[in-house]
């Protein structure tokens, strides 16, 4: 399995989310590239890439003449991405399947990787697999526009986000997604499709689940 190195962009976003999310950086700081390349021992270059990332992401809005400010982390945005993404992916589910075009044997080797990262306890490798198998469903389904949407949720960034936020037990979320792979190599493509839907509603942390009952465990805490 090949180690889990951040590009320094995604390093310095990792990096701000978290002195975000735990109240380092406080909501309408100004966040000046000069002094967080220095920070972080970098050039401005992949600042300013991490930041336009952020940007995209809803923590970080930016003002004519004023920079770029922290907005207030709200979980509801990771939610209500969860919520989308559920739709998109059992869309993706539903043809992928009926295409015959799921690469199985990769995402089995996805799965390996989700229970090597849990063993090591790698919160950033465990998010970069279960993105690729998420990716690979996604791909299969040949539909051009879902991909575009999908990955336009920037569901690589939101998965490190909530992994941090949640923490969550790794080897859990590695069964998780074993469980759905299970059901995916079964071959009835209702179930899958509702399994697949389930899957993200869980991270989505409503009260309610995505049949209208109440729900009585919720994800984040």
């Amino acid at each position: 399995m090949n180690l889990s190195r951040p590009t320094l962009s995604e390093g310095i976003r990792d990096g701000l989310v978290e002195m975000i999310v735990s109240g380092r950086i406080k909501t309408g700081e100004r966040l000046i590239e000069t002094r967080i390349a220095a920070d972080f021992g970098t050039s401005q270059a992949p600042v300013r890439e991490a930041l336009r990332e952020l940007e995209g992401l809803g923590l970080v809005e930016s003002r004519p003449r004023r920079g770029r400010h922290v907005l207030p982390f709200v979980e509801q945005t990771l939610r209500e991405a969860y919520v989308v993404r559920a739709a998109l992916e059992e869309t993706a589910t539903r043809l992928a399947m009926l295409n015959h075009k799921l690469p199985l044997e990769d995402m089995r080797e996805d799965v390996a990787d989700m229970r090597r990262s849990a063993a090591g306890e790698d919160v950033r490798a465990m998010g970069l697999a279960s993105t690729r198998f998420h990716r690979r469903v996604v791909l299969a389904a040949g539909n051009f526009l879902l991909e575009r949407a999908w990955e336009a949720l920037q569901i690589e960034a939101r998965t490190a986000i909530t992994l941090m936020v949640a923490e969550p037990d790794l080897g859990h979320v590695a069964d998780e997604h074993a469980d759905l792979l299970a059901v995916l190599e079964a071959g009835d493509v209702e179930a899958a499709c509702l399994h697949t839907r389930s899957h993200q509603w869980a991270y989505a942390d409503l009260p309610h689940d995505m049949h209208g009952a109440a729900r009585t465990v919720r994800f984040l805490p």
